[in-house]
Formats: structure tokens, C-alpha cells, sequence
């Protein structure tokens, strides 16, 4: 769903860094509207008139939460859901691609897939030159702030203050907006082992229900941003094939929203 940006790879940042760039106001020229992020290099077309569009879709659950929304909108995309190691799968008028999800912004925001499903946490933390027409209503979450049940921070105090997160430059965000100066420190996965460990004090993660917090003694203390799936667009696909793209964003619109 800027950066003084903060170093990836367990190295440290401080809200202290300056401001991020400002994204763009207005949309791209074409037939949809919709919102779009700045922050990559100029994409490259995925493919000719004639071709299929490509569609990047991150793996895993989401992968399934989508194939159902393409599927109430017309599209058979049950070939990317079969047991097969193949990553690239023909679904008729649709080549899907299955990513990463942390991949699937590069891959469309660079012209290698003309459309894609991310997840606005994602997409906030990569800030590709990307359109985003579509909130698909399905991978829904939270991105919290917690801390451990039986240590919590007092922020008055002048104590160093460790974050450990997957999102830094969200993070980064985050503390600017509270107007708090605090180490972070990037991390790829078990983020609840943080605290546990002594390597921070509080985590930013995203959460569903917030029992894996609770089994770790940890406790949600502030609400970072809601969490969807969006569906993005490349914008030089958006110019050479804005007739198809309008077409299959028309049709999950009313996939979405039935009513």
C-alpha cells in the first residue's frame, strides 16, 4: 500500500534523516484513474499489442485470495495455483508470473510484467513509479508497533530506542510522524524474536489477528497503517496497452465491489 533512507542489512537509521521526495499528484494519461507512486526509473514496455499481458502475482496465500477475484472477474488463473515448480503459467489472455511478494513491484515498475497484486505495505516500502487503480480488498492486516508485555518503553525517558522491522523506510516514516529519534534495524523474518532477544526494544510488523504476538509476551501499542493488495500498473504498458488494461480493471472493479 522517501527516504533519508534507511540502510537495509541490520545496519542502523535515525528518524533524523531528511525528508523523503515528494510523490506526484496526478495520475498518468490513459483510460483509468487511480493513484500512483513515484520513486523508480523510467519502466519498459512487457510486451506488444499482439502478446498477452503479464501479470505478476506474489505467492502464497494471496496467491489464491487473487485467483478468486480474477476468477469472479472472468479470468481462469487456476494454471499458477497447480502443484508445478513452473513460475510462469499461460491462463488465456494472462501470463502469470509467481514472485516474491517483495519482488513483484520491481518486476512491473521495470516492464518485465505489465500489471501485478501487491500489498500496500510492499508497495510503501519499495515507492516504485508505479499506478495503482485498484484496492482488490483481499490480504488485509494491519502494520502495528508492539513491544514486550513486561518491558514497555517509556518514551519520556532519554534512552536509546531500538526498532527491529522487514519495512524500515515505513518505519522511518512512522517515527517522523511521531516526532521520535530511534535506531533501526532491519530484519528478514522472526521479528518477534527482537525483543526477546535484547536486540530492540519495539517491533513494527504486520498482524492479522495478533496472536503470534501474544504467544511471544508481546503487546500492540500503536497502529502503523492498514495493510491491502492493490492492483498495479506499469505506465508505459498503461500508454501502449491502456484499451486491455481499462478493459481488465473494469472488469475487477465489479469483481471487487458486486453491489
Amino acid at each position: 500500500m522517501g527516504t533519508g533512507k534507511p540502510t537495509r542489512g541490520g545496519r542502523a537509521a535515525t528518524a533524523a534523516a531528511a525528508p523523503p521526495p515528494a510523490r506526484p499528484a496526478a495520475p498518468p494519461p490513459g483510460p483509468a484513474q487511480g493513484r500512483g507512486r513515484a520513486g523508480g526509473r523510467a519502466p519498459v514496455a512487457a510486451g506488444g499489442a499482439d502478446a498477452p499481458l503479464i501479470l505478476a502475482l506474489p505467492k502464497g496465500r494471496i496467491l489464491e485470495e487473487t485467483a478468486a477475484v480474477f476468477g469472479r472477474a472472468g479470468y481462469d488463473l487456476s494454471p499458477a495455483l497447480s502443484e508445478s515448480r513452473r513460475l510462469v503459467h499461460d491462463c488465456g489472455p494472462l501470463r502469470v508470473l509467481v514472485l516474491r511478494s517483495s519482488d513483484v513491484p520491481t518486476y512491473v515498475s521495470h516492464g518485465a510484467a505489465d500489471v501485478g497484486v501487491a500489498g500496500s505495505d510492499v508497495l510503501d516500502e519499495h515507492g516504485e513509479d508505479l499506478y495503482e487503480p485498484l484496492d482488490l480488498g483481499i490480504g488485509v492486516c494491519r502494520m502495528i508497533v508492539a513491544e514486550p508485555t513486561a518491558a514497555p518503553v517509556d518514551e519520556r525517558s532519554q534512552m536509546h530506542l531500538r526498532y527491529a522491522t522487514k519495512y524500515p523506510r515505513t518505519t522511518l516514516a512512522y517515527l517522523r510522524r511521531r516526532g521520535l529519534t530511534a535506531e533501526i534495524i532491519a530484519l528478514s523474518g522472526a521479528i518477534e524474536l527482537g525483543p526477546l532477544t535484547g536486540l530492540c526494544h519495539r517491533i513494527v510488523d504486520i498482524t492479522q489477528t495478533g496472536e503470534t504476538l501474544r504467544q511471544n509476551g508481546l503487546a500492540e501499542i500503536d497502529l502503523v497503517g492498514r495493510v491491502s493488495s492493490r492492483l498495479v500498473v506499469n505506465r508505459a504498458s498503461l500508454k501502449l496497452r491502456g484499451d486491455e488494461i481499462a478493459a481488465l480493471i473494469e472488469r475487477l472493479e465489479a469483481a471487487v465491489d458486486p453491489g
